[in-house]
C-alpha cells in the first residue's frame, strides 16, 4: 500500500487523538466519512496502525522516577545484545530501549516508584550476569517537553 498525503493527515490526527470520531477526523482530513473510514480500516489492516491506547497521567497516581541509562556490554557478539534484550525484556519499569551508536550500546528509559526500586533493579541486572559492563544513570529531574505524536506531516511531506 502506498501512503498519500490524506492517509498521513489520517495518522497524524489518529496519533494526537484516538478516540477522535470518524466525521471529526473526516473533516480535519477533508474527506467525507464515508470514504474516512474506509481509509482507516485499510490503514489498520495494513498494519500502519498497531493498536490504541490510553496515555495516563502517571504524575495523579503519585511519585515516580524517570531514569535514562547508558549501557556498555562487555561483548559484541549477537548471543551477547539477545542475552541482555532477554533479560531487559522481563524489566516491566523499562519502557524504552534503544540500540545506539557511539560510546555506549544501550539507551534504556525506566520508571519507578523511587530511586531505590532502580538501584534494586540494576543490582539485580548486573548480578544476573547479562553482560553488563558499566552503566551511567541519569534521572530526570524535570520533563517540559513530552509529546506522544511523531511529526508525521513534516517526515513524510507529500
Amino acid at each position: 500500500m502506498k501512503l498519500d498525503r490524506i492517509d498521513i493527515k489520517i495518522l497524524y490526527e489518529l496519533q494526537k487523538n484516538g478516540r477522535i470520531t470518524n466525521v471529526e477526523l473526516a473533516e480535519l482530513v477533508a474527506l467525507s466519512p464515508s470514504p474516512c473510514l474506509m481509509r482507516v480500516k485499510k490503514l489498520q489492516s495494513e498494519g500502519y496502525i498497531g493498536g490504541y491506547s490510553a496515555q495516563i497521567n502517571v504524575g495523579k497516581l503519585g511519585q515516580t522516577l524517570t531514569v535514562f541509562t547508558e549501557i556498555t556490554l562487555k561483548n559484541h557478539r549477537q548471543i551477547d545484545f539477545a542475552r541482555f534484550l532477554a533479560a531487559i525484556e522481563k524489566v516491566d519499569n523499562v519502557i524504552e530501549c534503544h540500540l545506539v551508536s557511539g560510546g555506549y550500546d544501550y539507551l534504556l528509559k525506566f520508571v519507578t516508584a523511587g530511586i531505590g526500586e532502580y538501584q534494586t533493579i540494576m543490582e539485580r541486572l548486573t548480578d544476573m550476569d547479562v553482560g553488563i559492563d558499566k552503566y551511567f544513570s541519569f534521572v530526570v529531574l524535570k520533563s517540559p517537553i513530552v509529546k506522544a505524536h511523531m511529526p508525521l506531516t513534516s517526515l513524510f511531506p507529500m
